[in-house]
Order: C-alpha cells, then sequence, then structure tokens
C-alpha cells in the first residue's frame, strides 16, 4: 500500500489542481481508480488509455482539455515521446502504478508505485486511489480490486454496507463469477469495449451514480452499455464454450482467436477460475501481430525467458498475470515451445 505520507502527497497535488486529466488503463481496474478520485476531489476528464505504451499520440488529448496537471493511472509503460511533449510545456504529471517499472522516470514526474516501497506491495491502482480518496462507500474499490484478481482490506466494510450484493470469499475471482458486486465489475468490464462515445456516456453515468444498484439494475440511464454487456457475455460465453474444447492432459490450455474485440484477459481469467490447475494462453490474431493474455501460478519469468527466442515478442504483467505480443506465424512454434517446458511434470 502506499505510505502515509505518499497519500498526503498525492491529495496535495489533487488539491492543488484546477483542471486535471487523468489517463487510465483500459480496464476495470484503471476505470475504478480514476472514478474514485473524480468522485471524491469533484474535478477533471478522464481518457481511457488503450494501448501499451501510452504513446505520444495521446498528447493531442492534452491540447484538447488543456489541463493544468496530468494524472497517470493504472499504465505500466508510459512512452518518451509523450513525456518528452509534456516537457515542453511545463505541466506537472502524477503517475500512479503497482507494475515493475525498469526504466528512468523522468525528474519532473511524481511516480508512486508500492513495489518501490521499504514494505513492497502490489496491490491493484483502485487499492492505492481508494487510500487517497475521501470516499465513503467501497464498492467501486471492490469492483476495480476483484476485477484485478486481489481482495482488498476494506472488502469486510463493503459486505457491510451491501451483504446482498457480495459472498464471504477470500477469493477475488470467486466473488468476481458469482456474486451481483461481481456481476457490477463484469458489466463495467464489456462497457468499456464500446465505441468511445458510449464509454464516455458511461463513464459520465458512474460519476455522478449513487449506488451500485443503479449500475446492476437496467435503466434509462444505463441501457446503452447494460445491452453492450449483454451482447459481449454472449461473445465471451461462445469463445469460452470453444476454448474448453481444447482442453487436453497438457499442463497448457492453449486458445486462439481471431477477431477485432479483445476479449483475451477476460477469456484468461474465466479459464483460470474454472481450470486452475492449466495455464491458460489466450490468443487474439490480429493480422501479422497477436495479443496473447497468460494466466498461471508465477509464470511471469519463465513466459519473458521463452519469448526471447521468438523476433518481435515482449510483454509484462505480474506474477500470475501477464500480456504479451508477438508476430503471428509464431504462434504455433510459440505453443510446442510451451508444451516443452510445462509438460515435464503432468498435473
Amino acid at each position: 500500500m502506499l505510505t502515509e505520507k505518499q497519500v498526503e502527497e498525492i491529495r496535495e497535488h489533487l488539491d492543488k489542481a484546477q483542471n486535471p486529466l487523468f489517463f487510465f488503463d483500459n480496464d476495470q481496474d484503471g476505470l475504478c481508480s480514476f472514478l474514485l478520485l473524480r468522485r471524491s476531489f469533484e474535478k477533471g476528464k478522464g481518457v481511457p488509455v488503450k494501448n501499451t505504451p501510452m504513446g505520444k499520440e495521446y498528447f493531442r488529448r492534452v491540447n484538447e482539455f488543456e489541463p493544468d496537471y496530468i494524472f497517470i493511472l493504472d499504465q505500466p509503460v508510459v512512452s518518451k515521446e509523450f513525456f518528452e511533449e509534456v516537457e515542453k510545456i511545463n505541466l506537472p504529471v502524477v503517475w500512479i502504478d503497482h507494475h515493475e517499472y525498469g526504466e528512468k522516470i523522468p525528474g519532473f514526474v511524481s511516480y508512486y508505485n508500492p513495489l518501490l516501497n521499504k514494505e513492497k506491495t502490489s496491490e491493484p491502482v483502485t487499492a492505492l486511489c481508494y487510500q487517497v480518496s475521501r470516499e465513503k462507500s467501497s464498492w467501486l474499490g471492490v469492483v476495480g480490486c476483484i476485477a484485478d484478481k486481489f481482495v482488498p482490506d476494506f472488502y469486510d466494510d463493503f459486505l457491510k454496507e451491501y451483504p446482498e450484493l457480495g459472498i464471504k470469499s477470500e477469493k477475488a475471482f470467486e466473488i468476481l463469477y458469482n456474486s451481483d458486486i461481481g456481476k457490477i465489475a463484469q458489466i463495467l468490464g464489456n462497457g468499456l469495449k464500446d465505441k468511445t462515445t458510449n464509454v464516455m456516456a458511461m463513464i459520465r453515468f458512474l460519476i455522478k451514480v449513487k449506488s451500485p444498484h443503479e449500475v446492476l439494475e437496467e435503466s434509462k440511464e444505463n441501457q446503452v452499455f447494460y445491452k453492450r454487456s449483454n451482447d459481449l457475455k454472449s461473445k465471451l460465453d461462445d469463445l469460452y464454450d470453444k476454448a474448453k474444447s481444447h482442453l487436453t492432459d497438457s499442463n497448457v490450455l492453449f486458445f486462439k482467436y481471431a477477431g477485432e474485440m479483445s476479449m483475451s484477459a477476460d477469456l484468461a481469467n474465466r479459464l483460470s477460475y474454472n481450470h486452475p490447475k492449466k495455464i491458460s494462453v489466450v490468443c487474439r490474431i490480429k493480422g501479422d501481430r497477436s495479443s496473447i493474455s497468460v494466466r498461471g501460478k508465477n509464470i511471469k519469468e519463465k513466459f519473458l525467458k521463452i519469448i526471447e527466442e521468438f523476433d518481435d515478442a515482449g510483454g509484462g504483467g505480474h506474477d500470475d498475470a501477464i500480456g504479451l505480443q508477438m508476430n503471428t506465424k509464431d504462434l504455433d512454434p510459440f505453443h510446442d515451445k510451451l508444451k516443452e517446458v510445462f509438460d515435464k511434470q503432468k498435473p
């Protein structure tokens, strides 16, 4: 977690900012991190970031909104070119993250990451922003955390406030897939996959909503992203059924699909929850390049070592959850290598 000093420093930045611009990762952790700060401090615009690294192209949003402060939330890598543009106009930047990061941070950026603290931790950024925020209700914090496979220490407070929405469990994905607060997390995740106009409408709704029940219950205000969520759930269910058909006695559950819609992380999470002894590898093919979501116990270092054998492959993430990119032509050799490495001992 953040130290008390770090929490106060971030609050001071937020109090000082008159027109902050928030860049946040395009998932529930990033969204809820932004919402907690936006609702608490009642100012600022939010921009979801769909690329990693966050590139120079996002600087156009700085020109569009003319902020006096930039906040970057749950973004593992920010390009040197983006920071160069920001430095030219002398804007302060506050970056809050929980991923390992080996590059040098520019001197004008205030960088907060509990992995750099004396007590190293890697909670979702939602949990860190909940520390910073002055939100009295914990439901948004729970949504962002369980979607990132983490049960926060304030989950018991949430259960006291909304016992009908949660279940007693110490497993994040059990909460995600078996409770109403988990259903909300899935609705918001699906909503982020819509076109920009509808995503921004969802964000405006979430900034002013007073209760999680307003998200859970379909209404005139949320019907657009509610319909989107139901449509995507059907597509995810179909992909999940297809992925299950690839189950073998291998330790690796390897599945490929093609399409414009990025659902690999959601699918890998679901496969990992239902088949915890498997290493779930979901590949989304988009032309010559493929994006890959991997879930499994302590797989990060092994996978990063494996992809060194393939040209133009890269990635990163957490010990049990990583994202990779590689040339599509290498997927079959990659699968063969995974079986070679992980099938030495059958479960």
